[in-house]
């Protein structure tokens, strides 16, 4: 069983966060924007749980694209318009520059990540296959890569893309914490309960 575009959208807008987030930002024309990660699978996992919407969702990710100035001071203050516009929201919106994570990633992760063309470039290289979903804040148009049918199946798949296999690990049993009834594909599930 999968889910609808439609269903998708229904169930986002179910999380007030979301809704609020989407059409604050909007009007802010921020390059290539677009709402993603775990503020939008989640609050599904958590409908299909039974749970509320906001149940355990830790941020609200808002990637963008411009590469006409990679210093941190741009960036900073798209951040700062976006916390203007969401002040009064209990929850953490976390803003980044796509065109900058090649900058900084290395040092953080310790693994190299090449510079990126697109905000949706940086959905991308998410970890888990199912998370890779966002919706962009020009149109509202939706970007999914993989579809829809794993992230509504609960299917975690590591990505080929950035094959992290430890970082997968700690982030599906995050993920099993908060939604037990996940399933943990590519057969890692007894090195994950190791963890």
């Amino acid at each position: 069983m999968s889910l609808t575009e439609q269903q998708f959208f229904e169930s986002v807008r179910r999380n007030p966060i979301n809704g609020e987030v989407l059409s604050r930002l909007r009007p802010l024309q921020i390059p290539q924007g677009i709402l993603t990660a775990g503020c939008l699978v989640q609050t599904v996992w958590n409908l299909k749980s039974g749970y509320d919407p906001q149940y355990g969702i830790k941020d609200y990710d808002v990637f963008y694209f411009d590469d006409s100035d990679l210093s941190w001071d741009a960036e900073d203050a798209v951040i700062r318009r976006v916390q203007q516009a969401v002040a009064d929201l209990p929850a953490k919106v976390e803003v980044k520059n796509q065109a900058r994570v090649h900058l900084w990633y290395r040092e953080k992760f310790e693994a190299e990540y090449p510079a990126l063309k697109k905000a949706e470039d940086g959905i991308d290289r998410y970890l888990t296959l199912c998370t890779r979903v966002g919706i962009r804040l020009s149109d509202y148009s939706l970007y999914a890569p993989d579809g829809l049918e794993d992230m509504w199946n609960g299917i975690l798949r590591l990505n080929p893309l950035n094959p992290q296999r430890k970082l997968y690990q700690i982030k599906c049993m995050e993920y099993l914490k908060r939604w037990p009834w996940l399933t943990i594909i590519d057969g890692q599930t007894e090195d994950c309960n190791a963890l």
